[in-house]
């Protein structure tokens, strides 16, 4: 069985500048000094406690927690309001649909929380694409190999028949930990000369030249 398993924020959905703002809120209303955007575009695909340990190396680690609570809060009441708009990047559905015809089996190993990740699913109606959702609720963060290795466990599928596409260092790093092939996505805030550094195997230059994620 042949796989493809998705980073989530960055590379299906253009969502970095709501964890920014969510971020921002986060900081300024534990009374810290917001970190610059450039940082926390860095961090993201980290899990939520390791994004924040990088952010906040120079607060008591014991205050760490309460910036993540700090965080989901912010996150919470920015849906509540409406303020999050997390679009997919053009061609997402076509791609992924021309995939499932192809009989390749589809997964995501994201940063995300399980509850962001649904409603983004739900959201864009994509639930029905991806056999398995791999979380940071239930998941070492990347680039621990664990999520990638449990998404391949249950699509039925093997290293040498797996692609991982992200947008971070740690999704290629996680890819190569795990033994799949990686693919970076062009638009990456990193850059994709840092992907490439990283040790990713090609790039997606957008969703319409999906078939670099084909098997070759």
């Amino acid at each position: 069985m042949q796989a493809v398993v998705f980073d989530c924020d960055g590379t299906l959905a253009d969502s970095h500048h709501v964890i920014v703002e969510a971020m921002t809120r986060a900081f300024e209303q534990s009374n810290l000094p917001p970190p610059d955007d450039a940082a926390v575009r860095r961090v993201i695909g980290l899990s939520l406690p390791i994004a924040i340990a990088h952010l906040a190396q120079d607060i008591a680690p014991d205050y760490h927690a309460t910036l993540v609570d700090a965080y989901k809060t912010s996150f919470h009441d920015m849906r509540s309001s409406g303020a999050v708009h997390e679009a997919l990047y053009p061609g997402v559905r076509a791609c992924l649909l021309g995939l499932q015809n192809l009989g390749v089996a589809l997964g995501i190993a994201t940063g995300k929380s399980k509850r962001g990740l649904a409603h983004l699913l739900n959201t864009h109606d994509l639930r029905g694409f991806f056999g398995s959702l791999q979380t940071a609720d239930d998941n070492p963060s990347k680039p621990n190999p664990h999520m990638l290795e449990a998404a391949m466990l249950e699509l039925g599928a093997t290293p040498q028949d797996t692609v991982m596409v992200g947008d971070s260092p740690y999704d290629i790093e996680m890819a190569l930990a795990a033994g799949t092939r990686a693919i970076g996505v062009a638009w990456s805030d990193h850059g994709a000369q840092a992907l490439i550094a990283a040790g990713a195997h090609g790039m997606l230059a957008g969703y319409d030249d999906w078939s670099v994620l084909l098997k070759s």
